[in-house]
């Protein structure tokens, strides 16, 4: 089964991270949660890095607000795929999250989702998955035709309106 790795800086960054674990566990993704900080737990944050793989984990989702660099000090012990969720901040609204998260060195690739961008996160996780699993990759295609079917019937009903 495919496993999904989500850490965050602070316990206060679990409600961006719920729409994340949400569509995961939607897909039958197992998810791996937890707080751990770049900052005030580093040896932790290197330690789950450096092990995620050899636990199954393919991919990791790493969520952080104001001087976020949990994502990229995972990225800097791992060959995982990882993905920075910013998170809103009150200093800057977010901006100063997705800049930490976004400007990594040569080197230390971490895609990232727009602030507060939970459900994209675990989509791109998603996606990311589906290249391994096909079954990810039928789940997705019946979500996105699901989208597209909505979106359509509300131009119906907006144009029956006019």
């Amino acid at each position: 089964m495919a496993k999904v790795g989500i850490l965050m800086g602070s316990k206060s960054d679990f409600d961006v991270v719920k729409p994340a674990v949400a569509v995961l566990k939607k897909f039958g993704v197992e998810t791996d949660v937890r707080v751990i900080s770049a900052h005030r737990t580093p040896d932790e944050a290197h330690e789950y890095a450096a092990s995620a793989k050899e636990r199954g984990i393919e991919v990791l989702i790493c969520a952080a607000g104001k001087a976020a660099h949990l994502g990229g000090v995972v990225a800097a012990f791992t060959t995982l795929p990882v993905i920075g969720l910013p998170v809103k901040t009150d200093m800057m609204g977010g901006l100063d999250s997705l800049l930490s998260i976004v400007q990594m060195p040569s080197g230390i690739p971490v895609a990232t989702v727009g602030v507060n961008g939970g459900e994209n996160a675990g989509l791109l996780a998603l996606q990311i998955l589906g290249i391994k699993y096909p079954e990810i990759a039928d789940k997705l295609s019946q979500y996105k035709e699901a989208m597209k079917a909505k979106i359509n019937a509300d131009d119906a009903a907006l144009q029956e309106m006019l």
